[in-house]
C-alpha cells in the first residue's frame, strides 16, 4: 500500500512519525513522508527517502516571529500579546504566522497521496491534510502526542462531559476562525463545498483513527473514556544513536552519575547563563552536569570540570546512567525518562508541556516549574527534592510499567495498516 504521511512540527513531533514509517516500510509499503524543511535531511537519513519539504521553517517558527518576542523563553506569554498593542494587529499576526504557506502545502500533500490508500497527519495544519483526504476520498489517520480531544481527565477540576464537550467545540470553533480564510481558499481552489462546520469536529464525525502517541500511566482514565477509536499505545521514537554517545558515556563512567539537562528545540534567550546557573547549582549539591544543547549556542570554553556540554545524546542510552533528567516537557523527552527509571525536573517553556510537567508531579516520579520562573534557590531545592531516594525509588517502579518504544512502534503501524486495507475493502 501507499501511505502518505504529513507531520508538522519540531523534530519531537516528526521523529515519532519517522519511526513508524520506517516500520511501514520494513513491512513493504510505499511510505512517503511531508516534513518541515529544516528536518528533511533527518528524515532521509534515518532511511525515508521520498521525504519532501513541507511548510515553514518549524525551528524559525519556533523562535517566534509571530510575537517578536523580546524573551525567547516565554513565547506563550499572555504579556507578549500584550506587547503588540491592537489586539486586531496580533490577530493578523497570529493568522499570518499560522496560515503561512497554506496553499504550497496543499499543493505539495496533493502530490504526496496520488494512488495512496491512507494520509496520515499530526494535529498542526491537520486542516490540510483532511480536504486533501476529502479530495481524494482517503481515510486518514492522525497522531497525537497529548490529549488534544475532548476529555474529562486533563483540566483542574472535573466537569460534566457535556459542558467539557462544548467548551472544547467553542475553543476549536475559535481556531478555525483564525484559519478560515486560508481554508476557505484551498478548499475552492479544490472545488470542494464551502465548510459549514469546525475542521475538527469533520475529523472526528469521520470516525477518524487518532493514535494517542503516550502511555496509558499517565492518563489511565482516557483508556475507558476513549476506548479503541483513541488508543493509548505508547510513545514513538527511532532511538537511533548519536555521534558523540561513546565520549559522553566515557565521561560518565569516569564519576558519579550526572544530572542531565536539555530543552531540546526549545530556544533559549541566555545559554550562558543557563550554563552558569546549572553549574553553580550543581556544584553546591556535588553533582555532575550533563547538557544536551539541542538548538540553543551553547559554549563549552571555559565549562567547569564537573559540566559537559554536547549537542545532543541518545535518550535510551544515556538516561539509564544518569541520577535525574531535567528537560522542558516534551512527550517524547518525559516518556524517555521515565522508562530510564529515574526522576523527573520538568522545567516546562510553552505549549502542552506544563501538562507533561503535572503528570510527572501527580506521579510521584519528578517535580515542576516554569522556566522563566527558575532561580538559584529554586533550581537548588527543585533538584534537592527529585534526588530523594523515595522519589528515584518510585521512578524504578513506574518505570516497568511503560509500553517499550518497539512494541508502540509495532502497534501504531498494525493500526495504520488495518485502516488502510478498510478503505480498500471498502
Amino acid at each position: 500500500m501507499k501511505i502518505a504521511v504529513s507531520i508538522h512540527g519540531t523534530r519531537g513531533d516528526v521523529e515519532p512519525c519517522a519511526a513508524v514509517g520506517l516500520e511501514l516500510q520494513r513491512r513493504g509499503h510505499d511510505v512517503h513522508m511531508a516534513v518541515p524543511p529544516n528536518l528533511v535531511a533527518f528524515v532521509r537519513s534515518a532511511g525515508l527517502p521520498a521525504t519532501v519539504a513541507y511548510g515553514p521553517d518549524s525551528q524559525q517558527q519556533l523562535q517566534g516571529d509571530v510575537f517578536e518576542r523580546p524573551d525567547a523563553l516565554t513565547a506563550a506569554a499572555p504579556a507578549d500579546w500584550v506587547r503588540l498593542g491592537n489586539p486586531l494587529n496580533a490577530l493578523r499576526k497570529a493568522r499570518a504566522a499560522a496560515t503561512r504557506g497554506w496553499a504550497e502545502m496543499s499543493d505539495t500533500l496533493l502530490g504526496i497521496t496520488e494512488g495512496a490508500d491512507l494520509i496520515v497527519s499530526g494535529t498542526a495544519y491537520q486542516e490540510i491534510a483532511a480536504n486533501i483526504a476529502e479530495f481524494r476520498g482517503l481515510p486518514i489517520a492522525e497522531v497525537h502526542y497529548f490529549p488534544v480531544r475532548a476529555n474529562t481527565q486533563v483540566l483542574p477540576v472535573r466537569l460534566p462531559p457535556r459542558l467539557v464537550a462544548a467548551g472544547y467545540a467553542a475553543g476549536e470553533w475559535m481556531h478555525w476562525r483564525l484559519l478560515k480564510p486560508a481554508e476557505t481558499e484551498q478548499r475552492r481552489t479544490l472545488g470542494l463545498p464551502a465548510a459549514r462546520t469546525r475542521p475538527v469536529g469533520r475529523i472526528v464525525a469521520a470516525d477518524t483513527l487518532e493514535i494517542q502517541a503516550y502511555d496509558p500511566v499517565f492518563f489511565p482514565g482516557l483508556v475507558s473514556e476513549w476506548g479503541d477509536r483513541r488508543p493509548l499505545i505508547g510513545s514513538l521514537t527511532l532511538q537511533m544513536p548519536t555521534e558523540v554517545d561513546d565520549d559522553v558515556m566515557s565521561w560518565v563512567a569516569d564519576g558519579t552519575p550526572p544530572i542531565y539537562f536539555g530543552f531540546g528545540s526549545m530556544p533559549l534567550d541566555s545559554p550562558a547563563e543557563a550554563v552558569q546557573l546549572i553549574s553553580d547549582v550543581c556544584a553546591e549539591l556535588g553533582e555532575r552536569a550533563l547538557i544536551g544543547a539541542g538548538f540553543s549556542d551553547f559554549d563549552a570554553v571555559g565549562t567547569a570540570t564537573h559540566v559537559k556540554i554536547v549537542s545532543s545524546v541518545s535518550h535510551a542510552a544515556v538516561f539509564p546512567a544518569c541520577r535525574a533528567v531535567v528537560h522542558h516537557g516534551g512527550a517524547g523527552t518525559t516518556a524517555a525518562g521515565i522508562r530510564a527509571g529515574v526522576p523527573t525536573l520538568v522545567l516546562w517553556v510553552a505549549a502542552e508541556q506544563p501538562l507533561w510537567g503535572k503528570q510527572v508531579a501527580r506521579l510521584g516520579v519528578g517535580a515542576t516549574r516554569r522556566f522563566a520562573a527558575s532561580t538559584r534557590d529554586s533550581l537548588r531545592a527543585d533538584l534537592r527534592a527529585v534526588l530523594a531516594p523515595q522519589m528515584a525509588e518510585r521512578a524504578r517502579l513506574l518505570a516497568d510499567r511503560m509500553s517499550t518504544p518497539p512494541d508502540s512502534v509495532a502497534t501504531a503501524a498494525d493500526l495504520l495498516e488495518k485502516a488502510a486495507r478498510n478503505r480498500r475493502a471498502g
